[in-house]
């Protein structure tokens, strides 16, 4: 399930209040030749690894995601080209890892670059990094981090602007949303079962022996070729949510080229994948119920008070039997109101946003549920996706030694169904994919980073998608992990409250570890 930082939303808002129309940025066209996505400017040629990237001016690439550039900041563009398989680069087969640096005009004492990663995976730095540049005011990063360091967003391998993995027709990505999140007949969990296994067989198709390449350890090793290209002697790194596993692994190979990692929604990459599905049930269901406590005491802001798990699950029963149509003509499925469900629980802000959608659904309305599903989803508003998803399943299947077989699945829907009644099966219906993803295998590693500085590991309280207690285990397993802890809810915490901006900016900045079992409160 892709994790979206909660700071990229926060900015999203911006970007939607600035283009009419736009959602999610756009990571890469929906074509069945793959083309290329959007250029990032440069047209300069890759460096390669041990050498320093040739940066070329790229102001459209804020023009196209926000309509304009963030006041005082300049974009320049570049790209490295990395091995394809670090095991054997003598192969001389490449892949084109897309940047951009973005400077401001009131930069002074500069650090180095601060490398960003939002997650997912499959989300896109180049755009996040575009999004934060834009300021704490809209979500983005304080003056005080874009006045020390160079902004440097990267898309991973298979990501984007960055050789896009793209394997999945539009077709099936609506059937696949769509799809009954816990269907509970053996034919309708059968169909549920061949549209996994139609889309898992086409990636395999079309990729075949690449398929392992799109790691995450392949990408870590790809984020030491960007410190030698951006000219840093060691790393300076942001990762949310997926990017803390992509910066761990990086810490574990390269201890001596960390200068400071924050690790803001922690995964724990001890967990097998059958115990991280469950993680997230279980994170997914708290925040549900803590929405459904705020909705209680909070009923003027909640038009489903005083019941809202009742709303909702009446809402998702109702759409089994008699589906309501939306403005473009889907049906509003059990499949896509559990996305906009999904949706919503990634920031607090996105609660009041579930209520008013799952209201105006009683009443023949599912805009607003559409709405937030194609958020979450990519979308585009032509029914066209980015290769966010298709990126997703690569990384996690490549990542993923021992997935579930059909029938282990088939009983873990049951069983998580009773522990966690609105995510359990879905969760458990969700590995799906990497049962029948074909291929090889690259899991990454999960041990000490052993000669690193302290890496600051934060959790959130209230996370759905990377539950908090996943946050003490990733700081043990790195050895120099430091926990921060903000008693929020949504996913990730930084840039939320100036307690969490203190911390984190006084370690990026300078290398002050924030004190041992610091708590931030909510507000």
């Amino acid at each position: 399930m892709p994790r979206t930082p909660r700071l990229v939303l926060a900015a999203l808002v911006a970007a939607v209040i600035a283009t009419a129309g736009c959602t999610l940025p756009v990571f890469a066209p929906d074509d069945p030749d793959g083309a290329a996505p959007v250029t990032t400017g440069s047209q300069a040629p890759p460096a390669v690894p041990g050498t320093q990237a040739q940066w070329a001016p790229c102001p459209e690439v804020p023009q196209q995601l926000v309509g304009r550039a963030a006041s005082g900041m300049t974009y320049d563009c570049a790209k490295v080209a990395v091995p394809r398989n670090w095991a054997a680069p003598q192969s001389g087969e490449t892949y084109d890892v897309a940047m951009i640096r973005i400077r401001s005009a009131t930069q002074q004492n500069r650090i180095g670059s601060l490398l960003i990663n939002p997650g997912g995976p499959g989300g896109s730095g180049i755009d996040t990094s575009v999004y934060l540049s834009f300021g704490q005011a809209l979500g983005g990063l304080p003056t005080e981090v874009t006045n020390r360091f160079d902004i440097v967003g990267f898309d991973p391998r298979g990501v984007g602007r960055s050789s896009p993995i793209k394997c999945i027709s539009s077709k099936d990505q609506d059937a696949t949303f769509a799809a009954a999140p816990d269907p509970q007949s053996e034919a309708e969990f059968q169909e549920v079962v061949a549209l996994n296994k139609r889309v898992a067989e086409g990636c395999g198709q079309k990729y075949g022996a690449q398929l392992p390449l799109f790691s995450t350890e392949q990408a870590a090793r790809d984020m030491d070729a960007i410190r030698t290209a951006v000219g840093d002697e060691k790393t300076t790194y942001l990762g949310f949510s997926y990017g803390t596993l992509l910066g761990a692994t990086y810490a574990q190979l390269f201890p001596d080229k960390v200068r400071a990692l924050v690790l803001d929604g922690a995964i724990n990459p001890k967990q097998d994948f059958i115990a991280g599905s469950e993680s997230q049930a279980k994170g997914f269901e708290r925040a549900f119920t803590n929405f459904t406590t705020w909705c209680k005491a909070t009923a003027a802001q909640c038009p489903i008070a005083p019941d809202a798990r009742g709303a909702v699950t009446d809402a998702l029963a109702k759409a089994e039997a008699s589906p309501v149509e939306g403005p473009d003509g889907r049906e509003a499925t059990p499949g896509w109101i559990f996305v906009a469900v999904i949706s919503s629980l990634y920031t607090e802000s996105g609660w009041q946003q579930l209520a008013k959608a799952v209201d105006a659904l009683q009443t023949g309305d599912a805009s607003d549920i559409f709405d937030l599903a194609d958020q979450y989803a990519d979308r585009k508003p032509d029914g066209s996706y980015s290769n966010l998803f298709d990126a997703n399943l690569a990384v996690n299947c490549a990542d993923t030694a021992g997935a579930p077989t059909v029938e282990k699945i088939r009983q873990l829907q049951g069983e998580w169904r009773r522990k966690y009644p609105l995510f359990g099966a879905a969760l458990a219906m969700g590995m799906l994919p990497c049962t029948f993803w074909p291929g090889t295998r690259d899991p990454y590693p999960a041990g000490p980073a052993t000669g690193a500085p302290p890496i600051v590991v934060v959790g959130t309280t209230g996370d759905p998608a990377t539950p908090y207690e996943n946050t003490a285990e990733l700081a043990k397993m790195l050895g120099t992990g430091q926990v921060l802890t903000w008693e929020g809810e949504g996913h990730t915490a930084y840039p939320s409250t100036k307690c969490i901006v203190d911390a984190v900016d006084g370690y990026l900045i300078d290398l002050q570890v924030p004190k041992e079992g610091l708590r931030c409160p909510a507000r």
